[in-house]
């Protein structure tokens, strides 16, 4: 039988399975889309950030920038591997603050969440911003409006995150296959070349070689190995943002993490190998990237190609933080160290609150650096190497108290990443103190405070509320409500009629000024309220002063003298208009009344709204 029936030969209503939210959540594939543009971008400036450095000690130094990558692939190696197993270990999400957390206490924690925000927050801005100077590179014209383009991109951006991580890796896949797939044919194109095909786009470009070379020494090597670990940024977004993976998610998570360690190491040594085979120099005014497209494909659309996917993708790449940020923020609020709105998800599994948090603060950074790259970039890539030894050191803690299978070679690959790491963060800020990195370590010290002040709130929060604690038994107490009004309507007979259904015993209150108008207005108001009769006393509340709350919270505060056993409900009668312009019309006296007794007083505050 095609479907069950019933014994009167119906077909019954079957339920619909419910939705899991597995449809809004990510792919290997599609994870590869949404978390890793940050680490794929980097190509475009990692091998040229090596040049740029080696430059000082002229052609010579140039000829040691395939052994400078290498050794930044290797390091890339040994973060895959480790953070394949942050994976494994903590499927929940978070990345370093989550094995700092379980290993290291809680301060260091908070130390690795508050530099992977910082870095989070700054890979956004410099992703924005690098695109668009790609842009105004190709068109001049647009130069002046940089700042208002790049706010632009941040909306177009962070509209299509608040769709869901799932719309947002859709929407970039095909960008992130035409930038891997250029990348790859120039690099396997270029092996086959003798010489460069083309020279166009650089001539014409002076060079940035340096006229008096210096000697290549380690300290120069050094400083070429931390420029060039900026392309490593982003390979820790996957590690944090576990839980938006389709189950089984962790074992997701490691086949995206491994992709993208294959494609980023091919794709840096790849380039390395080119630079050193065509032997091309830095120039002014055209990337090392532009220069491998023009010697290996040729000045023609192919160039433009991978000039266009490059821009396109360098803009695109502040995904990753939208895509990785959030998870880490609704880890924190749920450790209380943020505030729990973070921890709040839409229907789209999309942390809303992290998204457009995310978006305000990039933005201010976007105004603040007037959408210059070079105003960001020294203030970048700090944060996720402090992150990175944090997690490295946590997972040796892990794997010896673990003591499973193969745990001394888990720890020694670990122990190895973070001493490589370690030294990689404390060169990176020492060559890039005076540049701006000094900003990052005066922020990130301040950003653990906060963090702190917010879970001593909530613990001061907690405590007078009995968390964790089974509270007394509730009982019954006397209820007064009390209702304030000012004349005579539909919407105070509708307030009585709530208030006697809710209290024992109910009063009607009223303000009365000095002044003869007010006077008179409340006399009248007497007398129609004993012609009325509904029950309920009307209270006058003389005021010398032209207050309104005032009077009302006194009161309140009298009974709880006077009536100490008795809960006290303050009901408010306002009417809502029917249309959303007409609310400016109102005079507001229910936002001052309600403002006043929640502020000065332990009274239940309600408010009820009469539909107009």
């Amino acid at each position: 039988m095609s479907a069950l029936t019933t014994e009167n030969g119906a077909t019954p209503v079957t339920e619909e399975p419910p939705d899991t939210g597995a449809r809004h959540k990510l792919t290997a594939v599609t994870g590869l889309a949404a978390l890793s543009l940050d680490a794929m971008a980097s190509v475009a400036y990692g091998p040229e950030a090596i040049v740029l450095v080696l430059a000082a000690a002229g052609g010579h130094g140039l000829g040691f920038t395939l052994p400078v990558t290498l050794a930044i692939a290797g390091l890339l190696a040994v973060l895959v591997a480790s953070y394949r197993q942050v994976i494994a270990a903590f499927p929940d999400g978070g990345g370093s603050y989550a094995v700092a957390k379980t290993h290291l206490g809680r301060r260091t924690s908070l130390v690795a969440a508050g530099s992977l925000v910082l870095d989070y927050v700054l890979n956004v801005a410099v992703a924005v911003t690098a695109g668009v100077a790609a842009l105004t590179s190709a068109f001049p014209g647009l130069y002046g409006d940089r700042l208002w383009i790049c706010l632009a991109v941040l909306v177009l951006i962070t509209g299509v995150n608040l769709r869901g991580i799932v719309e947002s890796a859709r929407a970039f896949i095909v960008p992130t296959a035409v930038f891997i797939g250029a990348i790859l044919v120039l690099i396997v194109v270029g092996l086959f070349r003798e010489v460069p095909v083309s020279t166009a786009a650089s001539d014409g470009h002076a060079s940035v070689l340096a006229d008096n070379a210096t000697t290549v020494g380690v300290l120069l090597l050094l400083k070429a190995f931390a420029s060039g670990c900026s392309a490593l940024t982003g390979v820790e977004a996957i590690a944090n943002a576990v839980p938006s993976f389709r189950a089984p998610a962790a074992r997701r998570a490691m086949r995206a993490e491994v992709a993208l360690g294959a494609l980023l190491g091919v794709m840096l040594i790849g380039l390395s190998v080119l630079i050193s085979r065509f032997g091309l120099q830095p120039v002014e005014g055209v990337t090392v990237l532009a220069q491998l497209a023009d010697a290996s494909l040729g000045h023609n659309g192919a160039f433009y190609v991978v000039q266009f996917a490059t821009m396109v993708l360098l803009a695109l790449s502040a995904n990753t933080s939208f895509g990785g940020l959030p998870v880490l923020l609704k880890l924190l609020a749920r450790d209380n160290y943020l505030p729990h709105v973070f921890g709040l998800k839409a229907d789209r599994q999309v942390h809303r609150h992290g998204v457009v948090w995310l978006a305000v603060v990039s933005a201010g950074l976007l105004v603040f650096s007037g959408g210059d790259t070079n105003t960001l970039v020294p203030l970048f890539a700090i944060g996720v190497f402090v992150g990175f030894t944090i997690a490295q050191t946590g997972m040796v803690l892990h794997w010896r108290r673990e003591r499973g299978p193969k745990w001394v070679g888990k720890s020694l690959l670990n122990g190895l990443g973070a001493v490589l790491t370690g030294v990689s963060a404390v060169v990176v800020t020492a060559t890039k103190f005076h540049d701006g990195a000094w900003l990052i370590v005066i922020a990130l010290p301040v950003l653990v405070l906060a963090f702190e002040a917010v879970h001593r709130a909530y613990g001061r929060i907690g405590e007078r509320l009995g968390v964790g604690r089974i509270p007394a038994p509730p009982h019954r107490e006397r209820s007064l409500v009390l209702v304030p009004v000012s004349s005579l309507t539909r919407v105070t007979s509708e307030a009585l009629t709530a208030a006697v259904s809710l209290g024992d015993e109910v009063r009607a209150l009223t303000v009365c000024h000095p002044d003869p108008e007010d006077r008179a207005a409340t006399e009248a108001l007497e007398r129609d309220w004993a012609l009325w009769n509904p029950g309920v006393p009307l209270v006058r509340l003389p005021s010398e002063r032209r207050s309104l709350g005032r009077p009302i919270t006194a009161y309140v505060r009298d009974l709880a003298t006077t009536e100490p056993g008795s809960q006290v409900t303050v009901l408010i009668p306002e009417a809502e208009p029917e249309r959303l312009w007409q609310r400016a019309l109102q005079n507001q006296r229910g936002a001052v009344v309600a403002h006043a007794v929640r502020r000065d007083t332990d009274a239940v505050v309600c408010r009820l709204r009469f539909r107009c």
